[in-house]
């Protein structure tokens, strides 16, 4: 009887509590396959430099350097690798290589500094699929 009293909201896939709640957990599934990412390339001998990192063009999810060229990577979670590497379009293109020069420009001094951009493709099963040099950054 008393829980007659407490408001009733509405909880179906529609309403925008449930959006939130898959909103919140795309985003740590999210995080949690940057993470996953990160520790793939410090398993092959590259150093992290920065997570998530923000600039006035974009952000990039992790930013890596390997033999001494700086790597910066765009992790994307999907169904299936496919999905991943189709969900990276043109526009994500650009900001991904306007901000990749950003943090170039501010660290380096945009002095000649070896890099490119890689796609880190996550399934929903935690497989990660690495496709080096999608764009000479």
């Amino acid at each position: 009887m008393p829980f007659d009293a407490l408001p009733h909201w509405p909880s179906g896939p529609g309403t925008r509590l449930a959006r939130r709640r898959r909103g919140r957990r795309s985003q740590l599934a999210g995080h949690a396959a940057e993470a996953e990412v990160a520790r793939h390339y410090e398993r092959r001998g590259a150093r992290i430099l920065a997570r998530r990192w923000r600039g006035r063009a974009g952000e990039i999810d992790l930013i890596a350097e390997d033999g001494g060229r700086v790597v910066f990577v765009e992790v994307r979670l999907r169904r299936s690798h496919a999905e991943a590497a189709e969900s990276i379009g043109p526009a994500k293109l650009a900001r991904l290589t306007a901000a990749a020069e950003e943090y170039l420009g501010r660290a380096f001094g945009h002095s000649g500094v070896p890099a490119r951009i890689d796609a880190a493709l996550v399934d929903r099963l935690g497989r990660i699929r690495i496709l080096p040099g999608i764009l000479p950054a």
